[in-house]
């Protein structure tokens, strides 16, 4: 028995310490001048336009939104052809994520969840992108982070996002039906598993946008508190 207890608070630690690294250890090691950062303001210290793309949060998952603006629109203009409204009026943001093929389609209320997805979540799953257009978001409310990038910060953002997509000569492809008729899910690079999922594929695009973030952030409030470390 006290074999075993030792066992147990071995690993026990072991995860604490793991967990504790991931968040303070920033990734990158050095810092460097960031082009991205938490701020109200629409334009930089040199005055040149910013765009601002919110980081949203639930217990276990991320995605970000960017602007539903002309160049955004041209960029994925593709995903229209698949039914998605990026045209409408009432459109004001394009939400991207990224996640395991089996848990996010199959998932799309807590009351869905299903034995085999979740087992598929802990070992091994194919990804996909999944893609949403939204409506007015309330910037204060606590599940949003509002982040202000430069231009170059804010196309390396998209270029991070458009490269995680397996594309054909159609473009996007298509992997499977969304929730409804605003969001769809796409054919995505790599595997998906929990210890490396969509809040690890979050912390890498804001990377690629210069944002500072912590070396291991499987967990939202993991990738949150090293956003506020570490920028």
């Amino acid at each position: 028995m006290r074999r075993l207890l030792r066992g147990v608070l071995l690993v026990v630690a072991v995860v604490l310490v793991a967990v504790a690294a991931g968040i303070l250890v920033p990734r990158p090691l050095l810092s460097s001048p960031q082009a991205g950062e938490a701020t109200g303001e629409a334009t930089g210290e040199s005055g040149a336009p910013r765009r601002t793309v919110l980081l949203l949060s639930n217990p276990i998952h991320t995605d970000i939104a960017i602007p539903n603006d002309p160049d955004v629109l041209v960029r994925f203009a593709a995903l229209a052809s698949d039914g998605l409204p990026l045209g409408d009026p009432a459109a004001r943001w394009l939400v991207v994520g990224w996640g395991g093929r089996s848990f996010y389609v199959e998932t799309p209320t807590w009351a869905d969840l299903k034995p085999m997805p979740v087992l598929r979540a802990f070992t091994l799953d194919r990804s996909v992108m999944h893609v949403a257009v939204a409506g007015d978001i309330p910037l204060m409310h606590p599940a949003v982070t509002v982040l202000d990038l430069d231009a170059k910060a804010f196309a390396a953002l998209l270029d991070h996002m458009e490269g995680s997509f397996v594309m054909d000569a159609d473009g996007f492809r298509l992997a499977a039906p969304g929730y409804g008729d605003h969001d769809r899910f796409y054919e995505a690079h790599g595997w998906f598993n929990a210890l490396a999922g969509c809040n690890v594929w979050t912390a890498a695009a804001l990377r690629a946008a210069g944002i500072r973030t912590g070396l291991w952030t499987p967990l939202p409030v993991f990738l949150a508190w090293s956003l506020a470390l570490h920028r």
